[in-house]
């Protein structure tokens, strides 16, 4: 039978190489991200030696990326992003457009086309949450004020990029359009079209999604946790019973508690 330990080695290696370089990074006082970075990178393309399954690396990237923003959404509610929108909301939003506006500006002057130069400024204007949540509950802070605007920022920043990742495809076609020869019309029907759309689908998953994390989800995993599962408790009752069938219930379980 043919073995597939791609996944299996890709597992072992980050992890094992994680533990290792972590450990090294915190005895040094530095955070163990920075070893989980170097780990990466030895078993990435760029180094000599055992190289990773990319795709199915990326592909845990992904899942590690979804089971911190669960994280996230554990620690921090819509209501604690509402107490703080007066500072979180305003100042995300002008620091992305300032950081775009920047960075396209830059990539300008290096000669960059438009479209490059504000992909450029949209990679610089948006934090890494998975690094600075990391420090915030390190330091112990998440639940102080600063924390809550710090998480709150961080969280205003992915919706933002979210949408802009979303939109991206069509902010590409119409940047395209004003490099060449025809020029953008903003006015265009397709192209209005287009963008209202995508933005009403955006709009409603995040509608869908507030109605049922917040409403159907919990009831759901409520009456998944009331049913419960007897299964282990009566596999252990047959198991005590072959094992002592002279015993009375009573001695049955008194013998299973004292020997497990």
């Amino acid at each position: 039978m043919p073995h597939d330990v791609n996944l299996i080695a890709t597992i072992a290696a980050g992890f094992g190489l994680a533990m290792i370089f972590g450990y090294i990074a915190a005895r040094f006082r530095m955070s163990p991200i920075v070893g989980y970075l170097i780990a990466g990178i030895l078993i990435g393309p760029s180094t000599p030696g055992f190289v990773a399954d990319m795709s199915l690396a990326m592909q845990l990237a992904e899942i590690g990326v979804m089971l911190l923003m669960f994280g996230v959404g554990l620690h921090f509610s819509l209501a604690d992003l509402m107490s703080v929108k007066r500072i979180a909301i305003p100042g995300a939003v002008a620091q992305i457009g300032s950081a775009v506006a920047l960075g396209a500006l830059a990539a300008t002057l290096w000669g960059w086309g438009l479209a490059e130069s504000i992909l450029f400024g949209l990679c610089l204007s948006v934090a890494s949450t998975v690094v600075l949540l990391r420090a915030i509950e390190t330091t112990g802070i998440l639940k102080s004020a600063t924390g809550q605007v710090a998480v709150g920022w961080l969280i205003v920043e992915d919706l933002v990029m979210v949408l802009a990742l979303v939109l991206l495809p069509t902010i590409a076609g119409m940047l395209a359009a004003a490099d060449s020869a025809t020029g953008l019309n903003i006015f265009d029907q397709k192209l209005l079209l287009t963008i209202g759309w995508t933005i009403a689908k955006v709009a409603a998953f995040i509608a869908l999604m507030l109605v049922v994390g917040r409403r159907l989800l919990p009831k759901l995993l409520w009456l998944v946790a009331r049913v419960g599962s007897r299964e282990p408790q009566q596999h252990h009752t047959r198991l005590d019973r072959d094992r002592y069938p002279s015993a009375c219930p009573c001695q049955r379980a008194t013998i299973s508690r004292a020997i497990r």
